[in-house]
């Protein structure tokens, strides 16, 4: 079977950063459903589209195509007092940006009583190598399409 729209696609995957240094190698595979759903990087979904199980490749992607650019104003303050406890340095916190939607914060830096939030994913900014290899194509269900996501192994537990 082939990658196509609403199929599910197991991959094993590695990025490295442009030096080489591995950001992330999980053990286990991930599976999305395929298709425009927002369940990976647009450029992965290209590069995979049509192709089958056992299929190879390494991506570069820019950060435009990847995490975005950083965006310094998504670096913020805040009084250590507005923190349940238990803060942790690299530890991450929901919050709201300045518009009201849901922003995930990254702890920075915990210095005296101020706690200093980054609200840029960790690769912003970074050239990023993806190492891809299909490890399963399967036809989704119903259900996963209707859902946007894939459920079972390495998919969504509801």
């Amino acid at each position: 079977m082939n990658i196509d729209k609403d199929t599910v696609v197991t991959l094993r995957y590695q990025v490295s950063n442009a030096q080489g240094k591995v950001l992330d190698d999980p053990k286990e595979p991930m599976a999305y459903l395929h298709g425009g759903y927002g369940n990976t990087l647009a450029p992965i979904e290209a590069a995979l589209n049509g192709q089958a199980k056992g299929y190879q490749t390494t991506l570069t992607l820019q950060p435009e195509e990847a995490f975005g650019v950083r965006d310094e104003n998504l670096l913020q303050t805040i009084p250590k007092s507005s923190f349940p406890p238990g803060v942790k340095l690299g530890g991450s916190l929901k919050g709201v940006d300045d518009e009201g939607k849901e922003q995930v914060f990254t702890v920075m830096k915990i210095k005296g009583d101020t706690v200093y939030l980054d609200g840029n994913h960790p690769w912003a900014g970074m050239v990023l190598n993806f190492k891809l290899k299909v490890t399963d194509v399967r036809a989704a269900i119903p259900e996963e399409i209707s859902h946007g996501h894939v459920h079972g192994e390495h998919g969504h537990h509801h």
